[in-house]
């Protein structure tokens, strides 16, 4: 996001959790985010397209490899679900595919799998979800990282604690702390707060 580094903007890069869609919040996630006054740029949960994954791979016997393309694919299928539920949602493959969605007004959503799907820094197993693939990709964006949760957190507690309690990834700690990227985790009853931070204001 050349152009958006340049003019001293940056961007949001916002993961919606695929339990979203389990709890009835998306579509006012969705809402409010296609509302979004400062730039941001949309990491999907493989929701329940990655769950067909895990199902797919005791039936079918393939190793964790490929199921973590397929995770990613799943990703890209919610992608696409969440362009058709809201207009000015654009799915974008790249960096230059992103930047351009903003440039033009729209919010790019990330379909992961041709840009990182060779990243060397991403484990190909189930350890890496789309946790760890958004905060890779604030990493690579120089962006601050917002994950949407369906569980709400305390704003003190730690990343390595976050993943013991099984709120994020075990990749996840050690993503952002070799990073240094900015992160906070956003709960049900954290809308007002979000809608501030889409607003432009400060956030939490």
């Amino acid at each position: 996001m050349a152009e958006l580094r340049l003019s001293g903007v940056r961007p949001l890069v916002i993961k919606v959790g695929g339990s979203l869609s389990e709890t009835g919040r998306l579509g006012g996630v969705l809402e409010m985010l296609s509302a979004a006054q400062v730039p941001i740029v949309i990491v999907p949960g493989g929701g329940p397209f990655a769950d067909a994954v895990r199902s797919l791979q005791r039936e079918m016997s393939f190793d964790d490899a490929v199921a973590h393309r397929l995770a990613m694919l799943a990703m890209e299928q919610m992608a696409e679900w969440m362009v058709a539920q809201r207009p000015g949602l654009k799915v974008a493959q790249t960096i230059d595919e992103m930047s351009d969605c903003i440039m033009d007004g729209q919010i790019p959503v990330w379909a992961p799998l041709r840009m990182i799907g060779d990243d060397e820094t991403i484990a190909t197993s189930w350890s890496a979800t789309s946790d760890s693939l958004s905060a890779r990709l604030a990493e690579l964006v120089d962006a601050r990282l917002i994950l949407l949760k369906s569980v709400g957190v305390a704003k003190d507690v730690s990343a390595e604690e976050l993943a013991r309690q099984g709120v994020v990834d075990i990749l996840f700690p050690e993503i952002v702390a070799r990073s240094g990227v900015s992160w906070s985790i956003f709960g049900p009853a954290d809308d007002a707060a979000l809608a501030a931070l889409l607003a432009g204001g400060g956030g939490a």
